[in-house]
């Protein structure tokens, strides 16, 4: 079926194009612990990508007290705001972002962050001529969170789902993917190692944005443009 809707790449944030993903384990830990939970930064880790409240439910279990999440929620949005100023883009981030535009594709970024965190990470990005869209998912980690969130970020962007790749660093962003039958490229630089990545199905891994970018014309982003 002909389509009017371009083709684009859309790129969850945190861990993939930004150096955040310990940043939040950190921030996620503490608010845990200010809330008596004392979960290893690991297991918290290994969650992040979920989605905040599959994140709870992953850590807590169904019968902890839901009256305690939004508190939670509150002390890691705190907690991580400390580090706005200090985001670092990862290596070829920005350069990855030029490269996916000047192939006539819309560059499109997922993210649950706030407004004023989302002005911090563009600062860090320096990216903001090339990007052709923003989507806010609120109360998630990202694009992974839920296969229904990616598929209404994807339609509020305007892209093309059958000319779509997703780049992401967890294993939940390439089953979100997966379910919609899109190709998602895994980049191992969040902490997750390669071969989980392959394993849940991703396209294509490389280590960074950096990685990805020397390899752009044999990725599945080269079947796009």
């Amino acid at each position: 079926m002909e389509t009017d809707r371009p083709a684009g790449v859309l790129f969850d944030v945190d861990g993939t194009l930004v150096d955040t993903a310990y940043l939040h384990a950190v921030s996620w830990w503490e608010a845990l612990r200010q809330a008596g939970q004392e979960i290893p930064m690991a297991a918290i880790h290994r969650a992040l990508g979920m989605g905040a409240e599959r994140l709870l439910q992953h850590l807590l279990g169904p019968e902890r007290d839901r009256e305690a999440d939004e508190r939670i929620r509150y002390a890691h949005d705190s907690l991580f705001a400390e580090f706005w100023d200090r985001l670092r883009p990862l290596p070829g981030a920005s350069e990855l972002l030029r490269a996916c535009s000047a192939r006539g594709l819309r560059v499109v970024l997922a993210t649950s962050a706030t407004e004023r965190e989302l002005d911090a990470i563009r600062a860090a990005l320096l990216a903001d001529d090339v990007i052709g869209g923003i989507i806010s998912i609120t109360g998630t980690a990202g694009p992974g969170s839920e296969p229904d969130l990616l598929a209404a970020a994807l339609d509020h962007a305007g892209l093309d789902r059958a000319r779509v790749v997703l780049v992401g660093d967890s294993i939940w962003d390439v089953a979100a993917a997966g379910h919609l039958d899109i190709p998602c490229i895994g980049l191992t630089c969040g902490g997750t190692c390669r071969s989980e990545l392959a394993g849940a199905g991703a396209a294509a891994v490389f280590d960074d944005p950096a990685a990805l970018l020397a390899g752009l014309a044999d990725s599945p982003v080269a079947a796009l443009a």
